[in-house]
């Protein structure tokens, strides 16, 4: 009989590229998905759109990696030009996870993981999935997420309310049901905002009582109604499961959308 591994987590590191975190707060965002805000002595600053790499140990060795998007608003450098990274002050950064049925981290962070433990970061990571309101502003925007692909595109919505923004943009949201929808008052305060910012919810298991529209996938024709032309040339945001971007994709495409203005990110079920 194979002996389990040890509990993950027990033990960390500091090798080169990595850094130890500690988890400062946590609420729940759905009944299977947690919020975590996990303190960085020495953060490097993020561009909204990236993400970490997550690492987490066990006494006998065994070990587990696992990337996550980062939730929060962009932050710059906490360290001071030509310092040493020791005189950093210490940065916040929030992640989302969303429990996977038997996954050995995502269940951990979800159910384990406590206020005053520490994990292994790594990150930020990524340079094509991102925007700035510096470089991008005026562009509007699509975003389209299906289930936890939300966590990217609302750092996104995050960092625009932050620098006062009006670029206008269009979020276009698929969840199975409307328990699980993600970050709920929060986008609630931003569309109450009137700054350009349109949210549409679709429900694909079941959908909130008095609904007009049943359950069911987004649909080319909602998403040519809701998105952008592609005459206005928007810049497009597909975050979700694979077979979701895949999906939506070729529908942006099939809308005229310019393929080199689709940018995606995905993830699949080993992501647990």
């Amino acid at each position: 009989m194979t002996e389990a591994p040890a509990r993950l987590g027990a033990r960390y590191a500091r090798p080169s590229g990595w850094q130890v975190a500690t988890l400062v707060d946590a609420w729940a965002e759905s009944p299977s998905a947690r919020t975590l805000v996990l303190e960085v002595a020495h953060w490097p600053g993020h561009m909204a759109g990236q993400h970490v790499d997550l690492r987490l140990t066990a006494p006998d060795g065994y070990r587990a990696e696992r990337s996550y998007s980062v939730g929060s608003a962009a932050t710059r450098s906490t360290v001071p030009e030509g310092s040493a990274l020791d005189g950093a002050a210490p940065a916040r950064v929030e992640l989302t996870v969303q429990r996977v049925a038997g996954g050995e981290v995502s269940t951990y962070l979800t159910d384990v993981f406590a206020v005053g433990d520490a994990i292994e970061l790594r990150g930020p990571v990524g340079g094509w999935f991102v925007w700035s309101p510096e470089r991008d502003a005026g562009t509007p925007v699509l975003l389209a997420a299906g289930g936890s692909g939300l966590v990217p595109l609302m750092a996104m919505l995050r960092t625009r309310r932050e620098a006062g923004d009006r670029t206008p943009v269009r979020l276009v949201y698929s969840v199975r049901r409307p328990e699980d929808r993600l970050y709920v008052d929060d986008l609630d305060r931003l569309v109450a905002a009137h700054d350009g910012l349109d949210v549409q919810v679709v429900y694909t298991r079941s959908t909130p009582l008095g609904s007009v529209r049943g359950p069911g996938r987004l649909e080319r024709r909602e998403l040519a109604a809701w998105g952008w032309p592609a005459e206005i040339e928007p810049a497009c945001f597909v975050c979700g499961p694979t077979g979701f971007v895949e999906a939506l994709a070729r529908q942006l495409v099939s809308l005229g959308h310019d393929p080199a203005r689709i940018r995606t990110e995905r993830f699949g079920p080993a992501a647990d």
